[in-house]
């Protein structure tokens, strides 16, 4: 992964992962998720979105929505 990308939001839940990087790409905003769970114990670790640095602010907008229910 570059260095321009930014972790943005994370969570131990995979689908909260898929649902706010589907927002993001509604909008335009290229997301990679990374999952860091551990493979034999999935309750260790978290589930990663990325996003290209340029995209932030853009991106923190979109996700503050989300987060306060207002999408």
């Amino acid at each position: 992964m570059e260095k321009s990308w930014k972790k943005i939001y994370f969570s131990g839940d995979e689908f909260k992962v898929l649902i706010a990087r589907d927002l993001l790409a509604e909008s335009g905003i290229n997301a990679v998720i990374m999952n860091q769970k551990d493979s034999s114990y999935t309750t260790f670790g978290d589930v990663e979105l990325y996003i290209e640095g340029q995209d932030e602010k853009e991106a923190l907008q979109i996700l503050d929505q989300l987060i306060k229910g207002e999408i």
